[in-house]
């Protein structure tokens, strides 16, 4: 099975990934627009890269390694053509603790254990049940996602040397004021009035790359005093080489840190499934969530080897390269690219980049995902679902992202069986074709949800010797539906009157015990599946599928 699953993963990576085939669509044009809006994506990556770094408490190079490896991984493997991966304040603010008490190292261990953990979850294609989260809890992880980022970028509004980064942009650091505020805040207008108004002019260099190089040319040519790239941290560094994480191979260090695996690879599959979908809704694409999965995994597990911090897709740069024209892989291996150049041979110049500019670019990632359209429907939608919304928004700002989905999803899941609950009901009459006998027909699904109500549309005491429960409009789902028949018949039972089921399907006939030969065979008995497993051997129900 695992086999014959790895040979699909090949050939859709056949498929998907660089083939010759898709190389036909690399004109010139299409060639230039993806060099250049990789290039924008690199600019972006620089201080994204050394923040999340701080962040954890590991040094500069470890998140630009991360941001590079498993940038250019997923840019060749990945499920969607477009997306970009690198070291997220996400993961970086799980990281804080294992670094803090055990090392670096131990940090790297585990990126490798997360990478395959990531490697199972697309093996055994677990990333389909991305499609289990609901259209709000999309809506609150964009925009929650988009106050994050912005919350972000307010570090850099800080006086250097005195901000203590995190992932949410908050800090105790000095605020500027004065002449260097205002400085600040032109210049990041300027980028964003940039971004805004070159499309309109001219499509020939992506808008965010315009306005980092404007700006950065009026900073250098008229020698401003402003926050820099190279006000973070340096960036040169060498090549990144293989490193085994100096580590005891013992147990102890597989309960140090497998909690923290567990809850890196949950949150970066979110993330970039989450991320995935939100790209492919933009470019009019689908699927690819299970080979985004080994594309993540692959990527990690390399990084750990590498001396990477790990990292997921990264949903702001991602907006900037979609933004920028980049539709093939080649921009995110473009990307991937020109950050290892910028870390080898450009770090003077990339470091003399104006803070201001990249804010800028990131202010109009802010304004492009944030989903406008939410606050309007908010009042024409049903209220939990507007709940729900508020609710993911809230938790993603203040917790993070992969609570917040788990809780948004747990809440839509809830209010679901609550209305479908609500749902049953009975449509009584007389028996037709059998005189005398009492007819219930069930409409509504019968779950768990829904067996009080269920229990409660029957009359054992005054009904009469014959009674029909027809289930044509109904719906057996689970266990507890089967074990409400059950007690149902064993009601009727024990006051000596006779019970017919009719339209179970044929689960139902193998599932039930007691009651089992009190139903009716008919030609329209519907075909579904139980979601129970039951044992011929022991006659004991088991868990749900």
């Amino acid at each position: 099975m695992v086999k014959s699953t790895f040979a699909a993963f090949a050939d859709r990576l056949g498929a998907q990934g660089l083939s010759q085939a898709s190389f036909t669509q690399f004109t010139p044009n299409r060639i230039k627009i993806e060099l250049l809006s990789g290039l924008t994506v690199a600019l972006a990556l620089v201080p994204e890269a050394v923040a999340f770094a701080f962040v954890a408490g590991v040094h500069p190079l470890v998140g630009l390694y991360a941001a590079f490896i498993v940038g250019l991984v997923t840019a060749v493997i990945g499920g969607r053509p477009g997306m970009i991966s690198g070291a997220t304040g996400a993961l970086a603010v799980v990281m804080v603790s294992l670094v803090a008490q055990h090392g670096v190292e131990y940090l790297f261990a585990t990126v490798v254990l997360m990478g395959i953990l990531q490697l199972a979850a697309g093996i055994f294609r677990f990333g389909k049940f991305i499609r289990l989260v609901p259209h709000p809890v999309m809506l609150g992880f964009v925009n929650g996602l988009a106050i994050v980022i912005f919350m972000a970028q307010l570090t850099q509004f800080q006086v250097p040397g005195t901000a203590e980064v995190s992932a949410h942009g908050m800090s105790g650091g000095e605020w500027m004021s004065g002449w260097p505020l205002a400085v600040m805040l032109a210049l990041v207008g300027l980028t964003m009035a940039i971004i805004w108004l070159l499309p309109k002019f001219t499509k020939i260099i992506p808008a965010p790359l315009a306005g980092i190089g404007i700006v950065a040319a009026v900073v250098i040519g008229f020698g401003l005093d402003v926050p820099r790239v190279g006000d973070l941290a340096s960036i040169q560094g060498g090549l990144p080489s293989f490193h085994m994480p100096s580590v005891p191979l013992t147990f102890e260090t597989f309960k140090i840190i497998l909690p923290y695996a567990v809850i890196l690879a949950a949150i970066g599959l979110i993330e970039s499934l989450l991320t995935l979908n939100l790209v492919g809704e933009i470019t009019g694409k689908r699927g690819g969530a299970s080979q985004e999965c080994v594309a993540q995994g692959t990527a990690n597990l390399i990084t750990g080897f590498f001396g990477g911090m790990g990292g997921c897709a990264m949903i702001g740069q991602s907006m900037i390269n979609v933004k920028s024209g980049g539709r093939t892989r080649l921009a995110g291996i473009a990307a991937a690219l020109f950050l290892l150049a910028f870390i080898l041979v450009g770090s003077g110049l990339i470091e003399q980049i104006p803070l201001a500019a990249l804010v800028g670019v990131m202010f109009m990632v802010v304004i492009g995902t944030f989903a406008w359209n939410s606050l309007r429907i908010m009042t024409r939608i049903p209220l939990l679902d507007a709940a729900v919304i508020v609710l993911v928004t809230i938790v993603t700002v203040f917790y993070d992202l992969a609570t917040a989905v788990v809780v948004g999803v747990i809440v839509s899941a809830l209010a679901y069986a609550w209305n479908n609950a609500r749902r049953i009901h009975v449509i009584e009459r007389d028996s037709v074709r059998t005189p005398g006998a009492h007819v219930y027909e069930i409409e509504g699904p019968l779950f768990f949800g829904s067996t009080d109500g269920f229990a409660e549309l029957f009359h054992p005491e005054t009904d009469p010797d014959v009674v029909i429960v027809d289930f044509m409009r109904s719906r057996v789902v689970d266990q507890s539906a089967l074990q409400a028949i059950e007690d149902l018949a064993r009601r009727y039972e024990a006051l000596g009157k006779t019970l017919q089921l009719r339209h179970l399907s044929r689960d139902c006939h193998k599932l039930l015990s007691k009651a089992g030969q009190l139903m009716v065979d008919s030609d329209d008995d519907p075909e579904y599946a139980i979601a129970v497993d039951y044992s011929v051997k022991t006659g004991a129900f088991g868990g749900a599928h």
